[in-house]
């Protein structure tokens, strides 16, 4: 990336490269340096001679002269999820012993990403470089989804974001042997689909962490163009200039950009098969708001979050994170469509006003009565210019409404579809990822709140429902021949204890291209 302010050049990024292998053999005998065992709230149980009941877990305890039964007694281990505890053996050919709450049971791919992450804090306070992951009771069903997801758990759980810090520590771990989940090629496939989807993520966390002096919208643009160089079998780009997006009448779109210094870029990439014929065409569509200050009703006052606005990007991080995976996994029979309106919603002579009538690429007007409502300004000429792809579903994904995180909290996003069909294949696509959607819903009669006087409507209703206000507008810029979904994912799109971005979309939008592939 390049710099533009401040001097700040980000440093080259060293990706978390770990060899994944799956084995069937005695738990016993590996040798390495971190045996990481899972164990649920039950495996802990032992017999009326303080010895374990579970076999692994009875298996291992001679080999650490009883320090496993006493450490899960005296040190309070109960398996809960997360908690952790860790030997350093003689006994055994690893050079230590971990144990990994579960809680109750794992069964769901949060659960088991969640695990991963837990291995990847184990064996970074260890500064391991080779793991082998077992469970004390072992999945009996979907083993290879669950391998999956202890995967990506342990390569996200590797991951910081170190680019901007002065010093760095690279994580040592190199291998990482997952035993007795099944051995084959369908789960070695799996298991490089996870890697792939991971550093998907990754690349969107890279994205959202970025600060606007760094990533602004041409910055964005040029980093969309070199998924489309490096994965070029299967991608091509289009990056549109302001005076292009002029010639297809994007006045929505431009009237948010005019306030900055820094010109807006429209990103369209586009996915095509490597063979066979397209048996459908998607589209991903994005928020990319480099920078919000909020125009000239400008955030201000606690709570605002303006220090926290270059976030506002996040829905075209997952965008392209998904481009990103999608270019290595190469799904058949699907063509996608990625989509991002780049730009800055600045304060300048040259701005937006409130009060201001602008016109979108269909024709439609519309009443700004809030600066700070301009990612769907953006998103109505991105949608328009979609459908125009000759499509037959959109998803589109913003950071758009605070509205949505007082509903729905922090870790969760909202969906919005008239498509029965489309909302049951995103909310599967998310239970397979491990994101959390839930579907709200499309109030027509709250249309009245956005009624204009003098325009076709306004930009924003006020308060009251202001994510279902938000989505009703968006629809008003998708025909009605195209399936399509909004996911306002203001909520999940920032960690605050970690203080970084989480790559939020990109996995369920990956698990999504897949159910519409031939694959």
């Amino acid at each position: 990336m390049a710099h533009t302010l401040g001097l700040t050049q980000p440093n080259s990024t060293e990706l978390p490269k770990i060899s994944f292998a799956a084995k069937e053999i005695d738990v016993t005998e590996w040798k390495g340096d971190v045996l990481v065992v899972g164990v649920t709230e039950k495996d802990l149980a032992k017999d009326d001679k303080s010895k374990f009941v579970n076999p692994i877990l009875n298996k291992l305890d001679p080999h650490s002269s009883g320090l496993l039964a006493l450490v899960s007694s005296e040190e309070d281990f109960t398996g809960k999820p997360g908690e952790s505890t860790v030997l350093r053996l003689p006994g055994l050919g690893s050079k230590r012993i971990a144990l990994i709450g579960l809680g109750k049971s794992a069964s769901s791919p949060a659960a088991f990403q969640s695990f991963g992450e837990s291995v990847a804090t184990v064996s970074k306070a260890s500064q391991s470089s080779s793991v082998a992951i077992v469970l004390a009771s072992p999945e009996n069903e979907s083993k290879f989804s669950s391998a999956s997801a202890i995967a990506s758990g342990v390569v996200l759980g590797l991951f910081e974001d170190n680019r901007y810090k002065s010093d760095s520590k690279k994580p040592s771990l190199k291998s990482v042997d997952i035993i007795g989940f099944g051995t084959g090629p369908e789960l070695e496939k799996k298991l490089k689909y996870a890697e792939d989807v991971s550093y998907g993520v990754i690349f969107g966390r890279e994205l959202t962490n970025s600060p606007a002096n760094v990533l602004t919208p041409a910055v964005l643009a040029e980093e969309a163009a070199k998924i489309a160089t490096t994965y070029k079998d299967v991608f091509t780009a289009n990056i549109l200039s302001e005076e292009q997006c002029k010639e297809l009448k994007m006045g929505s779109y431009l009237a948010v950009a005019a306030a900055s210094a820094n010109p807006p870029h429209f990103i369209h990439l586009v996915y095509k098969p490597l063979s066979g014929s397209v048996k459908t065409k998607l589209a991903l569509v994005g928020k990319g708001l480099t920078f919000d200050s909020g125009g000239y009703n400008i955030k201000a006052g606690p709570g605002s979050m303006i220090e926290l606005m270059k976030f506002d990007m996040g829905g075209s991080a997952a965008v392209l994170g998904a481009a990103k995976a999608i270019g290595e996994i190469k799904p058949p029979g699907v063509e996608v469509h990625f989509i991002v309106a780049a730009c800055e919603n600045m304060i300048s002579g040259t701005g937006m006003r409130p009060g201001d009538i602008i016109t979108a690429s269909n024709g439609k007007t519309i009443e700004v009565n809030n600066t700070d409502a301009e990612g769907r300004l953006t998103l109505a000429d991105a949608l328009v210019y979609a459908c125009n792809q000759g499509v037959d579903k959109i998803v589109d994904l913003a950071t758009l409404t605070g509205a949505c995180v007082i509903a729905l909290g922090p870790s969760m996003a909202g969906i919005y579809t008239p498509n029965e069909e489309l909302a049951k294949e995103v909310i599967a696509a998310s239970e397979k990822s491990g994101e959390k959607l839930w579907r709200m819903p499309l109030e027509d009669s709250y249309w009245e709140m956005m009624k204009s006087g003098v325009a076709d409507m306004v930009n924003t209703g006020g308060r009251a429902g202001g994510s279902i206000t938000a989505a009703l507008f968006l629809k008003q810029f998708v025909s009605e021949k195209v399936q399509w979904m909004h996911i306002d994912m203001a909520g999940p799109v920032w960690n605050d204890k970690k203080k970084s971005g989480t790559g939020f979309g990109v996995a369920t939008l990956v698990e999504w291209v897949q159910t519409n592939s031939s694959s």
